[in-house]
């Protein structure tokens, strides 16, 4: 390679050029320098054996900027130029997409004609990789696109479809890729796109490859796998079916002669709430739960017990029967899932403590860690509801969203590979290299708060260090309220929020009217002042209890109505009695802050 200056008469743009198509080029950004200092960094040219004119592999932008600056001030100097060997394709084309990566990064459709005519030339995918840095898996992958039809590639370089879209079409055949062509362009069809552009492929029914429990070798039906070479599905899920089922029968098998009580198999779509089993060996009457999905996985869950049997068991074995709970397992769930909602969303934002709890469960684990997202499982309806559109979920959600958008990922996905998909750790290291520091440190972060377990001991400890308001990310809500069930604690709660007199007052109501006090002081509706930032003590950190004392003894009231109130306790009548009373007699209901709400 020499340096020279050449008369810009004498250069013309190569067709190596991987920008020598399409429109002319936006520089904009590089005209005032041209206009000040000329062209600084030398055009890569090559000789074209014709009247010693040159040929530009690499600098068209520059060239354009300075036939522009030429035209405005009437001088055209010569540019400097850094001469290359004439002929070689291969080596021009390689130097175009070099400098080019280091300025305007092409889209994927250029690359692919680049890499695809440096194929043609004869470089392998390794020499590709190599040359500029990236893996083989991405070169693959760009040079995938060229099994699409040209109006697919160019509706991607429009951006009138997305990344999303082209990745499952390269799934398609040519006449499945002209049908969804078709679709596309009639005005009274509905082309599908991302994730229902899969199942359209696939005939509506998505199994994944990676969820056969036998041996790959027996399935004979198609197989339709994304030319990426990353995800591949059953395309006969009859078969896949029958196969999958004989291998569940034969792990069946294998646990009962193994000893355990009982194998049971959960069907695809019945739901199997996991906070109503407890840890059971095999010789205390544990079972397995074989849990299979509509996608095809399997999950075995050795040594369960649901709480029921558990306690027929301990009864047996003369352990004394325990004290009946304050709370209701669905209670228990709906604070469970919120104090896991409102500490990981906290956890999110200290990514240092996250990425040292990360490493604690990494070292508490029996053989491989095998880590997954906690599921948020619950059978009440509201209580799924409540959670999914609290505060702390959406706050987490976001952050969840922004960590796939770091990755790379879909953002419907969770963050935790295996969960639902796979990916390839190699690229994931790949991608988590071009991050920096702070970007891992989040992205561990969100990582933990996923795979945190809900109803664990780690998430009260976890709330007690980082100091959680509950107050800011939870409310009570009519699924709160419908589990109340404890009438002493239902009292405690009334005198938490109203006082001690007004709890006294209405000791003897039922628990639909204290429900009703304890939301108007809340809300500080029908005379009542508002109770701002109340959380239950079951939901705060460390959580607590209303056994005892379950009411503070009323103390001596100074007020009118706070005696009223205390002379109906004694009497026996409760607040909405003695309005009727009242009433009756031609006067008005007591509408002092003590007042019950009507019911």
């Amino acid at each position: 390679m020499k340096l020279d200056h050449i008369e810009r008469s004498r250069l013309r743009v190569s067709q190596t050029n991987m920008r020598a198509k399409g429109k002319a080029p936006d520089v904009g950004d590089l005209i005032p320098s041209v206009r000040a200092r000329g062209i600084l960094v030398p055009l890569l040219v090559r000789p074209t054996g014709d009247d010693e004119d040159y040929e530009i592999v690499a600098g068209r932008r520059r060239y354009v900027a300075a036939g522009i600056v030429a035209e405005e001030k009437g001088e055209d100097p010569p540019l400097p130029c850094a001469i290359i060997e004439a002929g070689d394709d291969a080596a021009a084309l390689e130097a175009s997409l070099i400098e080019n990566f280091a300025r305007l990064d092409p889209d994927e459709v250029t690359r692919w004609e680049t890499f695809a005519r440096l194929v043609k030339e004869g470089k392998s995918v390794e020499d590709v990789a190599a040359t500029f840095g990236i893996t083989e898996r991405l070169v693959a992958r760009i040079l995938a696109l060229g099994n699409l039809l040209p109006r697919i590639r160019n509706l991607y370089r429009q951006e009138l479809i997305d990344a999303a879209t082209v990745r499952h079409l390269t799934m398609a055949n040519k006449a499945q890729q002209k049908d969804w062509l078709a679709l596309y362009d009639s005005p009274d069809s509905y082309a599908p796109t991302g994730q229902r552009l899969k199942e359209w492929l696939c005939g509506g029914e998505l199994i994944a490859t990676k969820a056969a429990l036998f041996d790959p070798a027996l399935y004979t039906g198609p197989i339709v796998s994304d030319l990426f070479g990353e995800d591949s599905y059953f395309a006969d899920p009859e078969l896949f079916w029958t196969l999958q089922r004989q291998a569940v029968e034969a792990r069946r098998e294998a646990y009962l002669e193994q000893g355990w009580a009982g194998v049971e198999l959960i069907e695809p779509g019945r739901h199997f709430p996991r906070w109503e089993y407890e840890k059971r060996s095999r010789s205390r009457g544990g079972k397995v739960y074989i849990l299979l999905s509509q996608r095809g996985e399997v999950e075995i869950l050795e040594g369960l017990a649901s709480r029921k049997e558990a306690a027929k068991q301990e009864r047996r074995d003369g352990e004394p029967r325990p004290e009946r709970p304050e709370v209701t397992s669905a209670m228990r769930n709906y604070l469970d899932l919120h104090r896991h909602a409102a500490v990981r969303a906290r956890l999110a934002a200290h990514p240092g403590i996250a990425l040292r709890l990360l490493v604690a469960h990494a070292l508490a684990s029996v053989g491989h860690w095998n880590v997954l997202a906690e599921p948020q499982r619950s059978d009440n309806p509201a209580t799924a509801k409540s959670v999914e559109t609290s505060s702390a979920e959406t706050l987490f959600d976001e952050k969840r969203r922004t960590v796939l958008a770091l990755l790379e990922l879909d953002p419907e996905a969770s963050t935790v590979v295996g969960e639902g998909r796979r990916a390839d750790p190699v690229a994931l290291f790949h991608r988590m290299i071009e991050l920096t520091d702070d970007d891992v440190m989040f992205v561990a972060a969100v990582v933990m708060g996923e795979t945190l377990e809900a109803g664990s001991l780690v998430v009260d400890h976890l709330g007690c260090y980082l100091a959680v308001d509950m107050a800011s990310l939870w409310h009570a809500d009519e699924a709160f309220f419908d589990l109340l069930r404890d009438k002493q604690a239902l009292t405690a709660l009334v005198a938490e929020v109203a006082g001690p007199q007004v709890a006294t007052a209405n000791a003897g109501v039922t628990g639909k009217a204290m429900k009703a006090i304890i939301r108007d002081c809340l809300a500080g509706e029908n005379g009542r002042s508002q109770v701002e930032a109340w959380v239950p003590r079951w939901l705060r950190f460390p959580a607590g209890s209303y056994r005892t004392p379950a009411v503070p003894e009323a103390e001596a009231v100074p007020d009118e109505a706070a005696a009223q109130a205390a002379d109906r306790a004694e009497t026996g009548k409760t607040e909405a009695e003695a309005a009727e009373a009242d009433e009756g007699q031609g006067g008005q209901a007591n509408t002092a802050p003590e007042a019950i709400a009507a019911e």
